[in-house]
């Protein structure tokens, strides 16, 4: 008992001691001045002065002030760009710890998830981690705190580092697939989020009225949603062939019994079957009847027009399709699910549903996609001339920029006539209007 009592007598006094230290650095005028100090050098950028007053203040006191750690992540960063080999390492390794000490110091500024993908990057950049290191920090952030894991490059990361480890034959190919899904998923729900602030301010853009600042917000959703499509894009690549159906059959087959009445396991594997096409498999039909008997919805709906589709009952199929669009109550799922019909055509048809995609959520980027690339792809059969057909990319350019796709609109402009060609063709601002399905008109520039 008396043992019991002198160690909660020895912690008690440890801690009560270790809060006075820290009570007493926080009134230490010279550590003040300091903080004042290297924070100035700091704002100025003048980080090699920072550094040494910058590591006394933290060294004696990290809970000092939290500038402590937001000067001190610019400081260390400064010390990586300018070193080279086993210095620039250490200073990698010591930002490391600087990231677990800001969490640990104010947890309100850094959050468990915010260092651990800040830890994760920094890692894999300076490749002072190895690839279970960094997936595991990432895996972390990501199943504890998905709502908040907002990080593009991070969440491609996440993917590529697991697809790397299942490549070293250290995890399974369903840890492959169930992660694939989770962070398709999690994209499209931010695509969705930006999607609801960006739809919010279309009817002022389109008036003219937009203030600087809602412009500014404006540009900034339409740029993170550019960047999630290529985050998407990449995830895509990155799973590549071991998402074909030599892979998806044989692994669904083994686990379908046990799946059959599970309705997650089952819209995931249509899913990607479908997205492969592997549905002329029997396993397809399967999976879609077992899926449209546990809960009928606009997905099994769906994945009856695919079947159809494939069988050539072309009318049954669209019959499916537009059952699964009117089962549907949730716009964002609506928009998405006209997006997969749009991308089952192509050209007018694709077109048709990307609209109507689009009348259910007016920024779905996905639709501006398939619209851009539907008139991309016919420009060797509108127009009468070949500057009249090259015409044609600026549409596309035109459509796709309207979706906040910069990136994808810049390659179109490449491919639509040059300044020399506007120039000889003597037609800078002057209507060409394309007489073919797409029945639009547009505008050649002054370049």
């Amino acid at each position: 008992m008396r043992r019991r009592i002198l160690l909660a007598t020895v912690v008690a006094s440890f801690f009560y001691a270790a809060y006075a230290q820290a009570q007493d650095c926080k009134n230490n005028e010279e550590l003040k001045q300091k903080l004042s100090i290297f924070s100035e050098y700091a704002k100025a950028k003048n980080y090699k002065e920072a550094y040494p007053v910058w590591k006394e203040v933290y060294t004696q006191c990290p809970s000092l002030h939290y500038a402590t750690f937001a000067y001190g992540e610019r400081i260390l960063q400064d010390k990586m760009n300018t070193t080279t080999g086993a210095e620039k390492t250490q200073n990698a390794k010591e930002l490391l710890q600087l990231y677990t000490d800001y969490n640990k110091t104010f947890p309100t500024r850094l959050s468990a998830t915010e260092m651990r993908i800040r830890q994760a990057l920094l890692m894999f950049d300076e490749k002072i981690g190895t690839d279970k290191e960094i997936y595991d920090l990432l895996h972390k952030a990501f199943t504890e705190d998905k709502a908040n894991f907002k990080n593009e490059k991070a969440l491609y990361l996440y993917f590529s580092e697991l697809v790397s480890l299942h490549e070293k034959g250290q995890k399974e190919l369903q840890e492959v697939f169930d992660a694939y899904d989770n962070v398709s998923d999690k994209i499209q729900d931010e695509k969705n989020e930006l999607s609801e602030t960006i739809n919010k301010y279309l009817a002022q853009e389109e008036a003219g009225t937009l203030s600087e600042k809602d412009k500014r917000l404006l540009d900034g959703c339409r740029k993170r949603v550019d960047n999630y499509e290529t985050i998407a894009e990449s995830v895509d690549a990155k799973l590549g062939q071991l998402a074909d159906c030599k892979n998806l059959i044989p692994l669904y087959t083994k686990n379908f019994e046990v799946n059959k009445n599970n309705e997650e396991w089952l819209r995931r594997a249509a899913g990607k079957m479908s997205d492969k096409d592997c549905t002329k498999d029997p396993l397809f039909v399967k999976i879609v009847t077992s899926l449209h008997n546990v809960k009928p919805s606009a997905n099994s709906a769906y994945y009856l027009g695919v079947m159809n589709d494939k069988a050539g009952n072309s009318a049954k199929a669209i019959q499916y399709y537009n059952e699964s669009v009117n089962l549907e109550t949730d716009n964002f799922k609506k928009s998405k699910l006209l997006i997969r019909i749009a991308s089952k055509h192509s050209k007018a048809q694709a077109v048709a549903y990307a609209q109507k995609a689009l009348s259910y959520n007016p920024s779905n980027s996905d639709a501006y996609r398939i619209m851009a690339h539907a008139y991309a792809s016919s420009a060797n059969e509108c127009g009468s001339t070949p500057f009249e057909k090259r015409a044609v990319y600026w549409l596309a350019a035109k459509t796709a920029r309207k979706g906040g796709l910069e990136s994808l609109a810049a390659r179109y402009d490449a491919l639509a006539p040059s300044k020399v060609d506007v120039f000889e063709s003597g037609l800078a601002g002057k209507n060409i209007t394309f007489k073919c399905w797409i029945g639009q008109s547009i505008t050649v520039p002054r370049l």
